[in-house]
């Protein structure tokens, strides 16, 4: 049969099997293969980074990441500063939710010096609240975003403005939009604003109805189950060969969650059971996404009630300009809206740490299980596999 669009019919026999071992000595030259690169500057990430592919018509053969196009070496930086101030620099290893960082920094901190029981109840709910603010915007960005890689670009427009409301309570908690500095060691830089439960309140009802809006936009549109299902499977036995930790290993099945398994603040008092599914495609890790929306959006309602009305929220702390914590390591670790999000951080006495260590699930989603998954896949969803594993270049060039 003659292909309209070509003129005439290939004979694939004669192409190479995309079952065979791909090497790095692809030849180019034979004209079998092409490649092409994706990014720094694209939408299928929060922030740049490039993927190396090589495809075969349309399927990519073989992939490879690329990173070093964002400000690096946030380590070092953090290492060479007072404790005090790498603070600035700490919650610019994830633009998309610096708020974890600021928790982990002032942990380790906290740990290592012995303020760790000093810390304010008070200060621990506003803790919390700062943290599930920051994963309910990120869902706000990153369920609808999906749907946007399928050419669903409308749920996005809603999720940018609901997202806004909320950066609208972090200002008005913090004074910042987007790069907060409110957890600090010893607690938190101030009290809830007067109203603000009530126009949280507000706003969470607006996402409630939002909630209902972008399922039946993504979850109940033919085009959207179409090329989601059984795109980009994760299996159960692929989660610890790669890693795979969040959303991602619950969309499997495997239930993992380190606010229930290594409960930490008060995750503990609240009344949550995180949401999994089995199928592991990109339709399952977005349904867990959505219903993950549902339940952060319950958890701060869950804090706001809790939380007493008044308190104390900074123990008292040594001058942080002449601050020296004894020697000493620590590892904290929480649950980001991409997974377990770990500090490794060791101190030697003086006034700065001797080393500090990000674990952030990026590095091992974007480079290790993106460069296998992407092989066999249609350039068109490479897009729609990168957002669905929820990558943030920042996290991977600290």
């Amino acid at each position: 049969m003659i292909n309209k669009f070509l003129g005439f019919e290939p004979d694939k026999d004669k192409l190479p099997s995309l079952t065979a071992k791909i090497g790095d000595d692809i030849d180019l030259s034979s004209h079998k293969y092409q490649k092409i690169w994706l990014g720094p500057n694209h939408p299928g990430v929060t922030g740049n980074m490039a993927v190396e592919l090589w495809v075969q018509g349309n399927t990519v053969v073989k992939a490879k990441t690329h990173v070093g196009y964002l400000h690096r070496g946030f380590e070092k930086l953090i290492e060479r500063r007072l404790f005090v101030q790498g603070f600035p620099t700490s919650i610019r290893m994830c633009v998309a939710e610096p708020d974890t960082n600021e928790y982990l920094i002032a942990t380790c901190t906290e740990q290592l010096s012995g303020y760790d029981k000093a810390v304010p109840e008070m200060a621990k709910w506003l803790r919390m609240l700062s943290l599930e603010m920051a994963r309910l915007q990120g869902l706000l960005r990153g369920v609808p975003g999906q749907g946007g890689t399928f050419a669903l670009g409308l749920g996005v427009q809603w999720g940018v403005y609901l997202r806004d409301l909320i950066l609208d309570r972090f200002e008005e908690l913090t004074g910042a939009r987007v790069y907060h500095m409110y957890i600090i060691p010893g607690g938190v830089r101030g009290l809830l604003p007067d109203g603000f439960k009530e126009r949280m309140e507000d706003n969470l009802r607006d996402i409630d109805d939002f909630i209902i809006r972008i399922r039946k936009l993504m979850f109940h549109n033919s085009v959207f189950k179409k090329r989601a299902k059984g795109l980009a499977r994760i299996t159960p036995d692929m989660v610890d060969k790669y890693g795979i930790v969040g959303t991602n290993a619950r969309g499997c099945g495997v239930k993992r969650d380190v606010r229930k398994d290594h409960p930490y603040l008060h995750y503990d008092q609240l009344d949550f059971d995180p949401p999994t599914d089995t199928d592991g495609d990109i339709y399952a890790r977005t349904w867990v996404r959505w219903q993950e929306l549902i339940q952060t959006v319950d958890l701060i309602r869950q804090i706001m009630a809790k939380m007493p009305e008044k308190g104390d929220i900074k123990a008292e702390m040594p001058n942080v300009l002449h601050w020296k914590i004894p020697k000493g390591e620590t590892y904290v670790r929480l649950e980001s809206g991409r997974g377990e999000y770990g500090m490794y951080y060791v101190t030697d006495g003086s006034a700065k740490p001797r080393r500090v260590n990000l674990r952030g699930p990026s590095y091992t989603h974007a480079i290790a299980l993106l460069e296998d998954m992407l092989v066999g896949a249609d350039v068109a969803d490479v897009h729609a596999i990168m957002v669905s594993l929820q990558t943030c270049p920042p996290e991977i060039e600290r």
